[in-house]
């Protein structure tokens, strides 16, 4: 039980995953990016070849024939250097723009972008020696030096294998006219690249889903890492208590505000209070606006009286109302008789209070049988 404390057996939260991202941890595969690489320039050359030959052809016998007198003006010089990078830079741009575009899209396969300016904060942890070492002689560590002899046996074998079918070509080029020379030599590029890059795509292949799952296996948590964020995230057990508290107070207060607006204060007589309020004009039914047991009752039943709410003693009818009512609720149906018999009955009395008549006997309250107190 002390070992998983310790170690990361738990999945990794959102939260921690998206602090990674933050500081620049995200999953990344060199190899893929070069297969992108490669193989997108294999084909722009295959498609722009003779475009980018011909000006390369250009800008090298415009250097080859620069005149002695240019070659010994230094104003004239610096003016033939600009002229032939221009002309560079238009014959290799195809091809450049393509890289670039390769570069910049592979990502999104894994990992996605990621700006971050906390990769660039020096880390004083990479320069201890000790670390180095364990870093080194990890099991990661010789994971990844034997993945880097793979790749380069791999890689040297199709490139000599490459070789191997282009050698008569290659033993030819000198033979042939530049034009026929530059073709050839496209071509071939053209294809060591379109191999090279079948090869490194092959390696992605295996290296993708390995760097998905070490980046997943970096980010694993400890359950203490687990509980600490979850009171983060949620607040600690103290915390929500007190807001839990605090909440309950405000919505205490703000019954005991609907208090003096209500028609009635049903009570048991100490133990239950709740308080109805009836609109015939705008209600179907009576609504409870506040209820509550012991003191939350007896302080219902304090601010009954200050405000002069009549206060009837009904037992059976005040548990079955703090029973299956909530606050700002209608009366069910089974309720409707006996609370109506507490308003008509209340109704009766106030008019024989106002013009001296005799108080009206009590009502028998009708409870439906299947409602329990």
């Amino acid at each position: 039980m002390a070992e998983n404390e310790q170690e990361g057996t738990e999945q990794s939260t959102a939260r921690r995953r998206d602090r990674a991202r933050e500081a620049g941890q995200v999953p990344r595969s060199r190899d893929l990016s070069t297969a992108a690489v490669l193989f997108l320039s294999a084909l722009a050359l295959k498609l722009v070849g003779p475009y980018s030959g011909a000006h390369l052809r250009s800008l090298l016998e415009s250097g080859l024939s620069l005149p002695r007198a240019q070659a010994l003006d230094d104003s004239r010089t610096l003016l033939a250097l600009e002229a032939a990078a221009g002309h560079a830079l238009i014959a290799c741009a195809p091809l450049l723009a393509v890289t670039v575009v390769a570069a910049l899209a592979a990502p999104l396969a894994v990992g996605g972008w990621n700006f971050t300016l906390q990769a660039l904060a020096p880390d004083l942890n990479r320069l201890n020696p000790v670390a180095g070492f364990g870093r080194m002689f990890s099991v990661r560590g010789v994971v990844e030096l034997l993945k880097a002899y793979l790749k380069f046996i791999l890689i040297a074998a199709v490139g000599a294998a490459v070789l191997w079918k282009h050698a008569a070509t290659i033993a030819v080029l000198g033979r042939v006219p530049p034009e026929t020379a530059l073709v050839q030599v496209a071509a071939l590029v053209a294809d060591a690249f379109l191999w090279l890059a079948g090869t490194v795509a092959l390696i992605a292949a295996v290296d993708v889903p390995w760097q998905l799952w070490q980046h997943s296996q970096r980010l694993r948590m400890t359950r203490a890492e687990v509980r600490e964020e979850m009171k983060e995230t949620d607040g600690a057990p103290e915390t929500k208590g007190r807001i839990r508290s605090l909440q309950r107070e405000l919505a205490r207060r703000r019954m005991m505000a609907d208090v003096p607006k209500a028609d009635v204060v049903v009570v048991n007589p100490t133990h239950y209070a709740v308080a109805l309020r009836y609109l015939e004009t705008r209600m179907r039914a009576p609504v409870v606006v506040a209820k509550g047991l012991d003191l939350v009752a007896a302080r219902i039943r304090a601010v009954a009286e200050e405000h002069r709410i009549p206060v009837f003693e009904a037992p059976p009818l005040a548990r079955a109302l703090h029973r299956h009512v909530e606050i700002g609720a209608e009366i069910p149906a089974s309720l409707y008789v006996a609370v109506a018999q507490v308003l008509t009955y209340l109704a009766q009395l106030r008019t024989a209070t106002r013009y001296g008549q005799a108080a009206p006997p009590r009502p028998t309250l009708e409870l439906d049988p299947g409602v329990g107190a």
